[in-house]
């Protein structure tokens, strides 16, 4: 029996427990997408539109939508979140996930067992710090020495934290620098970049604008346990990454009112999906929010906010294609991926992007 069959033998029901392995798939290794589209907006969009499915280009969009919907897009900036140092002759590498304080930051650590709390790292041109409060998942919380705001000490030290799956495959560059940030980065503070905005230009932000399509942003600082792999079998067991997000109320009620119009809440990126359902209630009205979120979308979650999402082609075994599974059913995303696969969509952060429209 061929693979993606296996998979389609058991459907999840609900949102509380699902089985991982049902989301697997199998990706080639040359679907991986190392440099982004140029120019951004030439890059392929898969259209899922109902029960139909389009193979388009993102310069496209404006008549993949309709007058009075409205994009949501995530400002975040991506800071150079990438640290290497050293704890006396051991090497260690440190990802900054989230800020927990004025100074402090909680990070990823390659190779911690040379790590124990108290221990200070020297990451070279005058930035060091104090580890200490060792997490359940290996994280330290890293204390940075001196007064300097900690963005000019990552401006002197830290590199682009590119994804793994990139980084293993070639180095961080100086094209990174503005390859992964998107056109509408302004809050310093994310460790990924919401990279569906990475597609985006200010020629096709005009041609949208005069489709009478709007656009407002919220900020969600992305982090890096975004690139985490599901470790557990069963999505009750595994443990979401809070990240801090604001929508203010001003854009609240901007997508009330478009909503009232008869518009569409269009989501670009999951980052920005996932903030805007944190802050919709059951009357499906979006609340002004500011402080942190981890909801966990699976199969069987009813959408509140959103009624569609432009976003990259996404990891097998993840939570980001269990979210685009509960909003397109699960059987309809592999169906979507194996044509992705088959017509050679290029996949994740540089990659290529679909409109899901459920």
């Amino acid at each position: 029996m061929p693979r993606w069959a296996l998979l389609r033998q058991t459907t999840p029901r609900n949102n509380r427990s699902v089985r991982v392995d049902l989301f697997d798939f199998a990706l080639p290794e040359d679907r991986i997408a190392l440099r982004p589209a140029s120019p951004r907006d030439s890059a392929r969009m898969l259209v899922l539109d109902g029960d139909a499915m389009d193979d388009r280009l993102v310069s496209d969009l404006p008549g993949c939508l309709r007058s009075g919907d409205i994009l949501v897009f995530n400002d975040t900036r991506v800071i150079p979140a990438q640290l290497e140092g050293r704890r006396g002759e051991a090497k260690i590498g440190a990802t900054l996930h989230k800020r927990e304080g004025l100074r402090q930051w909680r990070a990823f650590i390659r190779n911690a067992k040379r790590v124990r709390e108290g221990d200070r790292i020297d990451f070279g041109n005058d930035v060091a710090a104090i580890a200490s409060d060792r997490g359940a998942d290996g994280s330290f919380l890293l204390s940075f020495e001196g007064e300097e705001p900690v963005e000019l000490l990552l401006e002197r030290a830290g590199t682009m934290p590119l994804p793994p799956y990139i980084a293993g495959k070639r180095p961080t560059d100086d094209r990174d620098a503005e390859d992964y940030q998107t056109m509408f980065a302004r809050e310093k503070g994310a460790v990924a970049a919401p990279t569906a905005a990475l597609h985006f230009t200010p020629g096709l932000l005009e041609r949208l604008d005069a489709a009478g399509i709007g656009h407002v942003t919220l900020t969600l600082h992305v982090g890096a346990g975004t690139f985490l792999p599901m470790k557990a079998d069963d999505s009750d067991d595994h443990v979401m990454h809070s990240e801090w997000g604001r929508i203010d109320a001003a854009t609240a009620r901007h997508l009330n009112d478009a909503r009232e119009t008869g518009g569409r809440i269009i989501a670009v990126g999951t980052t920005s999906l996932r903030l805007l359902e944190s802050a919709t209630g059951e009357d499906r009205q979006v609340q002004p929010f500011e402080g942190d979120t981890a909801i966990f979308i699976t199969p069987g979650y009813r959408f509140r906010a959103i009624d569609g999402l432009m976003t990259n082609f996404h990891l097998p075994r993840s939570t980001l294609f269990m979210l685009v599974s509960a909003l397109m059913g699960r059987e309809r995303m592999l169906d979507a991926y194996e044509h992705a696969i088959a017509e050679k969509y290029r996949f994740y952060s540089y990659g290529d992007a679909s409109l899901l429209l459920p």
